[in-house]
């Protein structure tokens, strides 16, 4: 079986209230993405990783690699206006069959035994959507005063990788592009398919805020200090 990663990269810096693309942000001395990469290609499975970029941060990531050695072989494709067609654009540029994982560029502690779990229950299920249970209470909002409590045991947050047979994303992103396409997920679910949850990791954080580059540079000094 072939294995592919779709990493997406396509966040600019507004919320980390800086001007410098969050993927591209040094954590413990290198760039978010190649923490990501590294990942990937660590994982047994030896994905073909392909990383979709905005067109105009091309250049950028090729003096990245050259500054900071990094030698992981890759793709890089060009993004698109939302993330549903960066990750069009990215099922494009592969050919064949096989199994692709799409994931946040910036979510770079994902572990690589997760990446291969993701990829072993997809190629026998047809996907793998990895999420956790919140520890905080749940409410949903259903108006401008009005909520009601949620019981969080029936609820998953949910986080990348999200994996699939090539013919069952390819098929799914057939569909236009519609604003309730936050996720592969929920392009699959649109398109018919049956979600399947695995448990994901609490240190598989997204780099959105300031502070998240702090916690996730704690996650990896205590990495570092169990290893």
């Amino acid at each position: 079986m072939k294995y592919y990663a779709i990493l997406v990269a396509g966040g600019s810096g507004s919320r980390m209230q800086n001007a410098i693309a969050k993927q591209f942000l040094l954590l413990d001395g290198k760039p978010v993405l190649m923490h990501t990469l590294e990942a990937f290609h660590q994982c047994v499975l030896n994905p073909e990783i392909l990383i979709v970029l905005n067109i105009h941060q091309h250049t950028y990531w090729e003096e990245l690699c050259s500054a900071y050695s990094c030698s992981i072989p890759h793709q890089v494709i060009k993004g698109g206006e939302q993330r549903f067609h960066s990750v069009k654009n990215g099922l494009k540029a592969i050919k064949g069959k096989g199994i692709v994982a799409v994931h946040d560029a910036v979510r770079p502690l994902v572990s690589p035994k997760l990446i291969e779990k993701s990829f072993q229950v997809a190629e026998e299920k047809g996907n793998s959507i990895v999420g956790i249970t919140p520890t905080d209470s749940i409410r949903r909002i259903l108006g401008s005063n009005k909520n009601e409590a949620l019981n969080r045991n029936e609820v998953t947050l949910v986080q990348t990788p999200q994996t699939f047979n090539l013919d069952v994303l390819r098929k799914s992103y057939e569909k236009p592009f519609r604003n309730e396409f936050t996720d592969d997920a929920s392009v699959a679910e649109y398109s018919g398919f049956e979600i399947n949850m695995i448990e994901g990791e609490r240190e598989n954080i997204k780099i959105t805020y300031p502070e998240d580059l702090e916690i996730a540079s704690i996650f990896l000094r205590k990495r570092r200090a169990n290893s």
